[in-house]
């Protein structure tokens, strides 16, 4: 570990006794190809994932992400969604669909999160890079599909691409 690396230890209701390596500063040193529009302070701000994704594990994240976060740890809560509507599939879909992988057991933006704080796992964080980068395709139907500024049109997959770090309200 260089100097500047810190070990992080996880342990909440999906994962115990998980532990990584930030080494890389927070918010830098992306791969060039991942652009996210989004950061996941504002992407919580803003409401995903009916408010439920991350209200177990906030201790492993800065505070400030989780001060104006749209959550409800009681239940998945589709209103909580900047776009008010339920698009996320059940975790059973993703696990189903090879789409998990054990270093995060909550999916994409739990990784995102990780990557975010400093964590690299090169050929794993190349995979999703891949993923993130195909969900743009949605912007595409956004934009032939809709006038441009009109929020109401397509909110489920508005709110899709939300979840992916991508702004959907500038489409």
């Amino acid at each position: 570990m260089t100097k500047a690396s810190r070990k992080i230890r996880v342990s909440d209701k999906m994962q115990k006794g998980y532990e990584y390596v930030l080494s890389e500063p927070a918010g830098k040193n992306f791969d060039p190809e991942f652009k996210p529009q989004l950061t996941p302070k504002q992407m919580l701000a803003l409401g995903i994932f009916g408010g439920k994704y991350m209200t177990d594990c906030a201790n492993e994240f800065p505070a400030d992400w989780f001060k104006d976060a749209k959550l409800c740890p009681q239940k998945h809560d589709p209103a909580l969604n900047y776009f008010g509507v339920n698009a996320s599939q059940p975790l059973s879909v993703w696990r189903n669909n090879g789409w998990i992988h054990p270093a995060d057991p909550r999916g994409w933006f739990q990784w995102y999160c990780r990557y975010f704080m400093g964590r690299r796992i090169p050929e794993y964080d190349k995979s999703q890079i891949k993923r993130w980068k195909a969900i743009s395709r949605h912007i595409a139907q956004v934009k032939k599909n809709c006038a441009p500024g009109d929020t109401s049109c397509r909110p489920r997959q508005r709110q899709a691409l939300l979840h992916w770090a991508y702004d959907s309200r500038k489409i």
